[in-house]
């Protein structure tokens, strides 16, 4: 099978090199080189390195315009496999391939369709997620379903982890997939929009920590904003980075409490102790606003105050 891949992410990259193995990448596209960083240095995505590295011809273009779709015509693809590309192709585009088009998905569609999926599932505590192949279709993630695999949670994952784990599963079956269509013996079910939810982009201010919440979603939305945006809080004025923390089980359930954002106590075992609107938050790990990140004991031993501070602002 002869496919066309777009994709830009690190997210993507399992699949071009998997796809490059198990069948003919005639051409890949990707979003062109940006500057970064202070001095705006210009930056290759890690899908334009990949596909050098594996030797494959590029394309980088502003628009899909018609110079673009000609130079694509003339690779004569079989069909198009997209992994986090970032865009919604027209239907004038996906019509170029004779098997259309093929999306990977994080999530158990027709569950969080849209840009934050993997972060989605977990900040709304369900019991499992999981990753889809679908068609491509104008509406976002709205297309028929090829391979849909579940994922149940263990409990320690976070968005870092599982991103690294669809990327490579993903792969897996996205390939799969094209060698169903290949062999004809692909099987197609349509989503049932009544049963659709959708997340948007996430941003930093997305990490600040509301303490009104359960310290079981406080814990949540920690390991779903990790390795980005985090979670924060303030004291005082200053921006308090909370890099770990539990849900905390005392034994003999006398743990003090106050008002959410107050800090209650301290555990020997389990770090400083911070009421929440249902249950304590155990923090080991926490960052200051301008300094480095540090335990909790050698926090608590370096501020002042914090013993029985009020955290939010």
């Amino acid at each position: 099978m002869r496919v066309f891949f777009a994709g830009t992410p690190s997210i993507a990259v399992p699949a071009l090199e998997l796809l490059s193995r198990d069948h003919q990448v005639v051409g890949v596209l990707t979003n062109p080189d940006r500057g970064c960083g202070r001095g705006q240095e210009i930056a290759c995505c890690p899908i334009k390195l990949e596909a050098d590295d594996l030797g494959l011809t590029t394309f980088q273009p502003e628009t899909l315009d018609e110079e673009f779709i000609n130079s694509v015509k003339a690779l004569k693809p079989d069909i198009l496999a997209v992994v986090a590309f970032g865009k919604i192709f027209k239907k004038d585009f996906i019509d170029i391939f004779p098997h259309g088009g093929l999306n990977v998905h994080p999530s158990l569609l027709p569950k969080y369709r849209g840009a934050s999926p993997i972060q989605s599932a977990m900040l709304s505590g369900d019991s499992e997620t999981g990753v889809s192949i679908q068609r491509l279709a104008p509406k976002m993630d709205s297309g028929a379903i090829l391979k849909q695999e579940r994922y149940v949670y263990r409990g320690d994952e976070t968005g870092d982890s599982l991103t690294v784990y669809f990327a490579e599963r993903g792969a897996e079956l996205l390939s799969q997939v094209i060698t169903e269509i290949e062999n004809g013996t692909a099987v197609e079910t349509e989503q049932d929009d009544n049963d659709a939810t959708y997340c948007s982009y996430i941003n930093k201010t997305d990490g600040n920590i509301n303490w009104q919440d359960s310290a079981a979603a406080i814990e949540r939305r920690m390991r779903a904003f990790t390795p980005w945006p985090g979670i924060y809080t303030f004291f005082g004025d200053k921006k308090l980075n909370i890099l770990e923390a539990t849900v905390y089980n005392s034994e003999n359930d006398s743990a003090e409490t106050g008002t959410p954002g107050k800090v209650v106590g301290i555990d020997r075992n389990n770090g400083i102790l911070v009421q929440t609107g249902e249950g304590i938050l155990a923090v080991q790990k926490l960052q200051l606003q301008s300094k480095k990140a540090l335990d909790w004991k050698s926090f608590v031993n370096g501020v002042k105050d914090f013993a029985d501070a009020e955290l939010g602002g």
